[in-house]
């Protein structure tokens, strides 16, 4: 049986940082590349106050300063910002109030490709940011 979006959220490996062994997305040999977890993603969702938005990549460079990387990388921070918004959708389905669930449409905009994949599709992302007044 498949997973739940709720149980990707919470598996997978810890958060940790790599050595590049190869150069790659920008970076060299031997820089640093974090790699978050999907419940980090989630908890950054929820930090962001609303009426307030951030993009994927301002996510990954505030991860990397904190952890004191070279970068973040690009396509696991994808991977679980995904994951965290379809456990959100998962729980309005189940019957939780919408201004309950981590935020995701403040880090995901409707021009995401992202939001494309998303159960709800990118008119639901698009209607939370107009009710937030996010560009």
């Amino acid at each position: 049986m498949a997973k739940t979006w709720n149980e990707k959220l919470r598996a997978g490996k810890p958060a940790h940082l790599s050595i590049m062994t190869k150069p790659l997305w920008g970076l060299q040999t031997g820089d640093t590349l974090f790699i978050a977890t999907p419940l980090m993603v989630r908890d950054y969702m929820k930090k962001i106050p609303k009426g307030n938005s951030r993009s994927i990549p301002q996510m990954r460079e505030d991860f990397s300063n904190l952890h004191k990387a070279n970068a973040t990388c690009p396509l696991t921070s994808s991977i679980f910002a995904r994951i965290a918004a379809e456990a959100a959708l998962e729980d309005i389905k189940a019957g939780k109030n919408v201004g309950t669930v981590t935020p995701f449409w403040r880090l995901i905009d409707k021009n995401n490709p992202i939001a494309k994949k998303l159960k709800c599709g990118p008119e639901f992302v698009g209607k939370k940011r107009k009710e937030e007044r996010l560009p």
